[in-house]
């Protein structure tokens, strides 16, 4: 009998592709091992030393509550939650209101350039989010040309704080509730119409509980946010109080870490909350539409459209004015009694030790947190969505991949200080370096760039798997040969938005650079803080302009190169 008819030699030639996906499920299990220790790393042992640091005094003795009872003891301490939560309660029924109205205006109405009022309604989320704050001391400042407007009262505090906010937290809302309002079903509406019902009613009666969750979910991300801010309580907060100048002050400038922890654990409550309430809310929005649902196509009407285009074309100046006006105050010799133009401002050397190196270490930055991030959150979300890895791991990298959105930038940063700073940690050699910055704001924005990531993956078919499977393809080679063409799209959208949130993120890096990794967001804060708002609001203009360059080259890319690779998907 030949080899080739043996029966160990069929059972040999049976046993390979069990040998091979065993080797590839090793493979993906080892591969998710990495990511969920990197995670760890990242997020829980950080956020771990954190909470633990709240209940040790200066000495690193247990004291349980101890620094607690002297937070909520402390009149002074206690002043400044009392105003974080009512000035973060007011920035929230101020901004929810305007952005309905706006995300109404644009998919419920015909009005004309709905790309153009949309594409106005993002310019903040480009900008640092101090950078409204600037353009509001210019505006209504001690030497502002229009501070006779406030009626005697002082832009430092409150009501300068309340302004900013709603001009950062506005394109939030906005995007969240341009989503509400998308998911309607059309048939209700045309019911409502046969029967004759008032445009009032179907307003209170369809579209309001149609959008009850984006609402919800809305108000809670901007409340976080707004709670949970750093530069524009720094800017122009003067001597109102909040929380995440206190955990400025007490980290930087009393060295008491334990009351920073403390104050960081109560920052965390608002975003673990908004956290929880998003999950349960958009898991309620899917609900609301049926597999037989039509889209709402809305109808013209001249009055109606003019109006909303009015407010449009109103609140969408208000917003390039809260960015403009710092921009052209960059190029001004002497604000405001010499308008004449200059570069002056941008010569950084007068105002900053360092000059011009903050903002190229900006660049080098935000470039390796696109380049790095992208890399890593999208192969982490191939293994999780895609690969025949265990359920239990993928479930725990699913899991770690959500929990940064439920951490502010703030307290993320206050747990690098005590995690990567410890004398005990083998990793504290990363403090103050290039790599702790880029490893702390991959940290921060992971969870929107893994939802996208994984969004783009669920829309391609198993099948490709399945045959690459059949076809004894390793996974690894469908993954780069397949998937990644196929999601370049998405790819590219998380690439921008890591870039462009690291290059103007202050908050989460505030604790963490160092003599020669000091970062343009960073720089800003200090020099207003030395009383050169001119050389401020230049840096930050270059920021704006870099955000807004990458994001038009993007466009660019998108359109016309990368878009080819998608043709297949018009046919």
């Amino acid at each position: 009998m030949s080899i080739a008819a043996s029966p160990e030699h069929a059972t040999a030639v049976a046993a390979r592709p069990a040998r091979r996906l065993l080797s590839e499920e090793r493979i993906a299990n080892g591969l998710l091992l990495v990511l969920c220790l990197a995670l760890v790393v990242g997020i829980v042992l950080p956020l771990w030393t954190l909470l633990s640091k709240a209940f040790l005094n200066a000495a690193g003795q247990f004291v349980g509550l101890a620094n607690f009872g002297a937070y909520f003891s402390n009149p002074i301490l206690m002043d400044s939650l009392f105003n974080s939560v009512w000035v973060a309660v007011l920035s929230t029924a101020i901004v929810i209101p305007l952005a309905f109205t706006y995300a109404y205006a644009l998919t419920r109405t015909c009005m004309p350039a709905k790309p153009f009022f949309y594409a106005l309604a993002l310019l903040p989320l480009f900008a640092p989010s101090l950078m409204s704050a600037l353009s509001l001391v210019y505006i209504f400042g001690n030497q502002g040309f229009a501070k006779g407007l406030l009626f005697g009262h002082s832009i430092y505090g409150p009501i300068g704080i309340v302004i900013s906010q709603v001009t950062y937290t506005f394109p939030h809302a906005m995007l969240i509730l341009v989503t509400a309002l998308s998911i309607s079903d059309g048939r209700l509406y045309e019911v409502a119409d046969a029967l004759g019902t008032p445009k009032r009613r179907i307003f209170f009666t369809v579209t309001l509980p149609g959008a009850r969750y984006g609402l919800i979910s809305a108000a809670f991300v901007v409340f976080t946010l707004v709670i949970t801010d750093f530069g524009i309580p720094k800017v122009i907060g003067g001597q109102f109080n909040v929380l995440a100048t206190d955990v400025y002050r007490a980290v930087v400038g009393q060295q008491n870490f334990e009351m920073g922890a403390v104050v960081g654990m109560i920052l965390l409550v608002p975003a673990i909350l908004a956290f929880v309430v998003d999950r349960a809310t958009n898991r309620r929005q899917v609900a609301l539409l049926s597999a037989r649902a039509v889209p709402y196509q809305p109808k013209p009407s001249s009055r109606r459209d003019l109006g909303f285009t009015a407010y449009c074309l109103f609140v969408g100046l208000l917003l390039a004015v809260a960015l403009g006006i710092a921009i052209w105050a960059s190029f001004i010799k002497y604000w405001p009694y010499n308008l004449s133009l200059t570069l002056n401002n941008y010569n950084f050397q007068r105002y900053e030790p360092m000059g011009w190196a903050p903002y190229f270490t900006s660049l080098q930055m935000a470039a390796l947190t696109a380049i790095i991030g992208t890399a890593i959150i999208f192969t982490g979300a191939y293994l999780i969505e895609k690969t025949q890895a265990s359920p239990v791991m993928r479930a725990f990298a699913h899991f770690l991949a959500m929990m940064p959105v439920a951490v502010p930038g703030l307290v993320l940063g206050l747990g690098y200080i005590f995690f990567f700073n410890a004398p005990w940690n083998p990793l504290n050699f990363l403090y103050a370096t290039l790599a702790i910055l880029v490893i702390n704001t991959v940290t921060h924005f992971y969870t929107v760039s893994h939802i996208t990531c994984l969004t783009a993956l669920k829309q391609i078919d198993r099948e490709f798997e399945a045959v690459s499977a059949s076809l004894k393809v390793p996974f690894w080679r469908t993954f780069r040969r397949v998937t990644v063409p196929i999601c370049m799209p998405a790819i590219l959208d998380v690439a921008v938005y890591m870039f462009v949130n690291a290059l103007t993120t202050v908050s989460a890096v505030i604790f963490l650079y160092g003599a020669g990794t000091k970062l343009a967001s960073i720089s800003i804060v200090h020099m207003d803080e030395a009383g050169f708002i001119a050389g401020a609001a230049a840096m930050a203009t270059l920021l704006v302009g870099t955000a807004i360059g990458v994001k038009a080259l993007h466009i660019v890319l998108d359109r016309f190169v990368f878009g080819r690779l998608q043709a297949w998907r018009q046919r």
